[in-house]
């Protein structure tokens, strides 16, 4: 049976710590999707709505205020999507929200292997005094207990605290540090897939608010993911800061991502694709 891939836009950026403007991407990711400057095929095949089932939900009416409520409306979003028989593919917003994402997929499939692009670790136990911020998602994940396996890629912004916190939790962090994609293992499932635009160089995605030089190129990216076999529940899409892009670049790389993404889901998920020859 083949997965339906959920499209959910998150417009929040209420947890950010330095630029605001995340908020904006759901709607910048949209229009380089759906622009014809291009096409809805992928570097595999298959197509984004023939092949590839794929709906679009639109983005969630959130306060970008309220936290906690915007929490709940998230996760309901979430668990709505797994109850249609779908896999929700989210769009940030700042990368807070993977954690009520995390959170509506473990509480059904259990504790997930997560595979992270990112330049930073995201593990502060708080940052700036707050617990919430979109530097300390995948703490909150980990003290909860929603994840076996946390393996990020790409970082290259590691201080003292980041990495006590990543030997607390037995974080697996693979740094840009003489990297190669042969370094990243293959994860089981049930495995969740978060992506930073800021793990990629920002001579490729200049659209983020915290660029740090010397990331990933998009072919190491997506030629790590194409080592992923295991069954997908979900997947985001962070960071785009749409004030910050330049000339749509961003945008357009968190199109192509979101294409890849989903065939990787299709590919990954639909039984009879892996019983083929």
């Amino acid at each position: 049976m083949k997965p339906i891939i959920h499209l959910i836009g998150l417009p929040t950026d209420q947890n950010s710590s330095f630029a605001r403007g995340a908020a904006l991407a759901p709607a910048a990711i949209r229009a380089a999707l759906w622009s014809d400057r291009g096409n809805l095929f992928t570097q595999s095949g298959h197509e984004i709505g023939t092949d590839i089932a794929f709906k679009d939900f639109g983005d969630l009416p959130l306060s970008d205020v309220d936290c906690a409520a915007d929490d709940a409306m998230i996760k309901q979003a979430v668990t709505d999507t797994m109850d249609a028989g779908g896999i929700p593919l989210s769009l940030g917003g700042d990368h807070a929200v993977t954690y009520p994402i995390v959170a509506a997929l473990a509480a059904r499939h259990g504790p997930l292997n997560i595979l992270h692009f990112d330049a930073h670790p995201d593990i502060y136990a708080d940052f700036e005094g707050n617990p919430r911020s979109h530097a300390s998602p995948f703490a909150r994940i980990l003290e909860a207990g929603h994840a076996t396996r946390l393996v990020q890629v790409g970082v290259r912004t590691l201080n003292t605290h980041c990495r006590e916190q990543a030997e607390r939790y037995n974080v697996e962090i693979i740094p840009m540090l003489n990297f190669q994609t042969a370094q990243v293992p293959v994860l089981e499932g049930p495995l969740y897939i978060s992506i930073d635009l800021d793990g990629i160089d920002p001579s490729e995605a200049p659209g983020v608010a915290h660029p740090e030089p010397g990331g990933l190129t998009i072919r190491e990216l997506l030629s790590v993911l194409a080592k992923q076999k295991a069954h997908i529940v979900g997947a985001d899409i962070v960071e785009l800061n749409p004030t910050r892009d330049v000339n749509d670049i961003t945008a357009i790389v968190a199109a192509k991502l979101v294409r890849e993404v989903a065939a990787h889901i299709h590919q990954n998920n639909d039984q009879s694709y892996r019983e083929q020859p």
